[in-house]
């Protein structure tokens, strides 16, 4: 959470559990963002509210607490729906939900969302759920087929609306919400503010309050370069990754195929570089996440269609090995960096056949930025990730806690606490990042030792296309 959009006004001045307080600490969420404060306190008290803040900005964890409030864990039918317009992006929210509601008991989230098998998402909702996040398709989808009940959504929550209506979600989005109580209270968070969404708050929500965060000015703290390729941009990618020397970078390639060439040459070269695109199974996509996330992948060569979404507190840097075709992608793949008050690099690779798209982004946060020749690059190759993930198969399921891990690498095997990252605890597995070098210490002492006087399988997640075992889908 960034100092930067912080408001100094702390949780507690909320109308919140003694518990939730506490698990908030935690998460060292200590004061609230402006759309917190400004959302939050009429959301609590069951109010529409159209609330406008990008990605960033905390709104997840604003209409998160808000969803949980309202929440009554294992009533039978889900009490609340939230709609994102990509899979990555529910996936992300699921995660922060349940990572807030660690102080409600028995609180099942689950995600409906392409890419993922049907009839596992059937069977958690014949067995019951609490919170459902998921994408318009696939909700729809088990809306039609009779496997999902909104007869008792409490809480609807539509998140990026304004993407949702360039996608062209809106008559998927109507129909699932007319299966929803009217009584219901409505959230709609919003990046813009077309008059597509002001239509559809009309429509949807009854005397919403407004209410919009103050602009962080994310692209004031981003670094931007140009550089011309020299004819060979993947000559050109490996200069500029030599010179900068990012610690973790997103790379932009504007179709698929871009991006398998891009990361084979790259590995091929030594590098740590993983392709991320519409073109790999969801399983897959989410693994490489998982490891960017966790540090323990350097370089991922993506599709924005892919990074959509895509949230990382501390990515080094954005590189657009090709010049996306409008404004509005440039600015969404920029903003990936500089995220929680850090400061980013941008770096655009250009040659001629760039001059009308130059043209166009320079009306943008791209400015007058003058093309300069390449850099030269350091001698020195790129450094491995730092950190490596393994995977525990056991989770919530397991009742296994982020604790449990982390009592068991400290004081069973032996690990010091700043070695061990983050740690994520899903269904039925986790995933912990571990110093790079502590790794094989880590991994020996999970399998020969007990977490909770209880014995589990770990091993190392490896990026897809490698060869080794794949986490369990």
């Amino acid at each position: 959470m960034s100092d930067v959009t912080t408001t100094g006004v702390g949780f507690e001045t909320l109308p919140l559990s003694a518990p939730v307080l506490a698990n908030l600490a935690q998460l060292e969420y200590r004061t609230m963002t402006p759309i917190q404060a400004l959302a939050l306190p009429t959301m609590l008290e069951g109010k529409d509210v159209l609330g406008q803040a990008g990605t960033g900005t905390g709104k997840t964890a604003a209409f998160g607490l808000a969803v949980l409030a309202r929440t009554t864990p294992l009533c039978g039918r889900p009490g609340a729906l939230i709609l994102c317009p990509t899979r990555e992006l529910a996936a992300q929210v699921a995660d922060e939900l349940r990572r807030l509601a660690r102080p409600m008991a028995h609180t099942k989230v689950i995600t409906l969302s392409g890419g993922t098998a049907v009839h596992r998402e059937a069977a958690s909702l014949a067995h019951g759920v609490d919170i459902i996040v998921g994408t318009p398709g696939r909700v729809q989808d088990h809306l039609a087929r009779g496997r999902l009940d909104l007869g008792a959504i409490r809480t609807l929550v539509l998140d990026e609306a304004d993407r949702m209506l360039e996608m062209g979600f809106v008559e998927v989005v109507r129909e699932i919400v007319a299966a929803t109580p009217t009584w219901r209270q409505t959230l709609l968070f919003s990046a813009t503010f077309p008059e597509a969404v002001r239509a559809m708050s009309a429509s949807l929500q009854r005397e919403a309050v407004h209410v919009a965060a103050p602009v962080d000015d994310a692209a004031a703290r981003v670094t931007q370069l140009l550089y011309d390729t020299g004819g060979d941009r993947v000559a050109a990618l490996r200069a500029v990754l030599g010179h900068h020397r990012p610690a973790s970078a997103v790379i932009f390639c504007n179709q698929r195929e871009t991006c398998d060439v891009v990361a084979k040459a790259l590995a091929d070269a030594g590098l740590s570089a993983i392709a991320l695109h519409g073109g790999m199974d969801q399983h897959d996509r989410n693994t490489v996440l998982l490891l960017l996330k966790n540090g323990s992948a350097r370089l991922v060569i993506a599709t924005d269609v892919a990074a959509r979404g895509l949230d990382i507190d501390d990515l080094g840097a954005v590189i657009n090995y090709e010049l996306p075709r409008d404004l509005d992608t440039f600015v969404h793949r920029i903003g990936r960096t500089a995220r929680a008050g850090r400061h980013g690099l941008a770096v655009s690779l250009v040659e001629d056949r760039d001059r009308h798209a130059l043209a166009t982004l320079r009306g943008g946060p791209l400015g007058e930025t003058a093309v300069s020749p390449l850099p030269p690059p350091s001698a020195e190759p790129l450094p491995p990730p730092p950190n490596v993930t393994l995977a525990i198969q056991a989770g919530r399921h397991e009742r296994l806690r982020p604790g449990d891990i982390l009592g068991a690498l400290t004081n069973e095997v032996g690990l010091a606490a700043a070695d061990i990252g983050q740690i994520t605890i899903l269904d039925r597995i986790s995933f912990v990042a571990i110093a790079a070098a502590q790794g094989p210490k880590a991994l020996a002492g999970i399998n020969a030792g007990r977490i909770k006087n209880q014995r589990f399988r770990a091993y190392e997640v490896i990026a897809p296309g490698a060869e080794g075992p794949r986490a369990p889908r």
